[in-house]
């Protein structure tokens, strides 16, 4: 006869072998099935067209060429409300709240007569805050991660003769937005914001400089800071852009921040775009360090791991924080250097064309200038490689190639190096799990 206490010994002694199976005792569950504390959610790029080296393409299976680019990775997806009285915007996913305008002096027009030196940028959250503007009083101006969390990989770049088909790199149904002041002999690319993210290198040789985001032309680059440029104000949820890095001793890196685990290692060498996709599907292959969901992070992921404190001319490392190797190169300018590293997002232009994909700078942004090679935009910037082919559409000098075109000169390599990244807030696989058959009598 079961009696009373039959049954919550029973239940108890289920619970108990529960538990074991979850702490590992019996049927491990995953080391990283703990979810991420989400201080740092990364949003995403918003790219939900799949393209090949040049052009839009019908999504590609598994196993075939292109396959596990950006838009085939459904991240945390862009979502904002606004306020009632128009003049703030909250991300739902980040928590942070940001000014609606960058039309400061409020006529009605963003122009240049908005645009702030970088100096006057740090300073002018104190007028907000003592108008508690939106009802607010804890402006700020944002870091470039928190800045970048409003990218959105949709827009198009205008930079070439007689750009058409204009998107911005914003949401613009919530923020308003404009191009560079045509009128004034500004370029129409002239859209850049501040952030608050100093570069702790120097630009141009020997100028100090602080990270800014281009919203019409999709990068981030260090920007001289006597620069005039737009800017969105941020307030809220002061962890965002934190990384809490965990390494878990088995080749890979956990972010507790953000909830993603990536490879403490690099690919080693340099490949072009489409080589980078298919390393990735070789790896997962492989059951590389024990899992089989790695993808080639999309632009922001990328972004998400940048040490900002960190650039190769002034700490003699690169921007990653040191608990990830890092290969070490020799740059065109025969320094000591890190390399670019490849994203799953493609850089798309006006034309519709796709065959650039974006890079993160984790050693210096070089370019081509006056005859020599330059740290132009900053370890830590966001800029665009051509994704395969040859370098025959690029200016040659000793020991590298670089785009003409480009106002800086920048750097083409094409071959750039690949860190792997997965979520780590997987659901725990239980399936291995023993079960062992329960005993029960009375008076166990």
């Amino acid at each position: 006869m079961t009696t009373t206490t039959d049954v919550l010994t029973a239940v108890l002694l289920g619970v108990v072998l529960l538990a074991a199976a979850c702490s590992g005792v019996v049927g491990a569950a995953p080391a990283d099935a703990a979810p991420a504390t989400g201080t740092y959610t990364v949003v995403d790029t918003g790219q939900t067209t799949c393209y090949d080296n040049n052009q839009a393409i019908v999504e590609p299976a598994s196993g075939a060429a292109f396959y596990g680019q950006d838009a085939q990775h459904d991240g945390n997806q862009p979502s904002y409300a606004l306020s009632a009285d128009g003049l703030t915007v909250h991300d739902n996913v980040t928590g942070l709240t940001w000014t609606q305008s960058p039309d400061l002096n409020g006529d009605g027009d963003i122009n240049v007569a908005d645009k702030l030196a970088f100096s006057a940028a740090q300073t002018y959250p104190n007028t907000l805050n003592a108008q508690h503007y939106g009802g607010y009083n804890d402006w700020r101006l944002p870091t470039i991660k928190e800045l970048y969390s409003l990218m959105n990989f949709r827009g198009t770049d205008p930079s070439g003769p007689s750009p058409s088909n204009l998107t911005p790199f914003i949401d613009t149904t919530y923020f308003a937005f404009a191009y560079g002041d045509e009128a004034a002999g500004e370029r129409i690319i002239d859209a850049q914001f501040w952030s608050s993210s100093a570069y702790v290198g120097t630009v141009f040789g020997n100028q100090a400089a602080t990270f800014g985001l281009n919203l019409a032309d999709g990068r981030i680059k260090g920007y001289p800071i006597d620069k005039l440029n737009y800017v969105y104000f941020v307030r809220g949820n002061p962890a965002y852009g934190v990384n809490d890095f965990v390494a878990n001793g088995d080749g890979t890196v956990t972010d507790n921040a953000t909830g993603l685990m990536w490879a403490q290692d690099d690919s080693g060498d340099g490949m072009n775009w489409e080589e980078a996709l298919a390393w990735v599907a070789q790896k997962n292959a492989e059951n590389y360090l024990g899992y089989s969901d790695w993808r080639l992070p999309n632009a922001k992921e990328m972004q998400s791991l940048v040490d900002y404190s960190r650039a190769p001319n002034a700490t003699g490392s690169a921007a990653i924080d040191p608990v990830f190797n890092i290969t070490s190169i020799t740059n065109e300018a025969g320094q000591v250097d890190y390399p670019w590293f490849w994203t799953s997002t493609t850089h798309v232009k006006s034309n519709g064309r796709g065959d650039a994909g974006v890079y993160i700078c984790f050693g210096r942004a070089l370019g081509y200038m006056h005859g020599s090679w330059v740290d132009v935009h900053g370890a830590g910037a966001q800029r665009c490689d051509q994704k395969g082919g040859d370098f025959s559409g690029y200016t040659y000098v000793p020991d590298g190639y670089y785009f003409a075109q480009a106002p800086q000169g920048d750097a083409v390599r094409i071959y750039n190096y690949v860190r792997l990244v997965r979520d780590a807030g997987t659901t725990p696989d239980l399936s291995d799990v023993v079960y062992l058959p329960l005993v029960i009598r009375q008076g166990l």
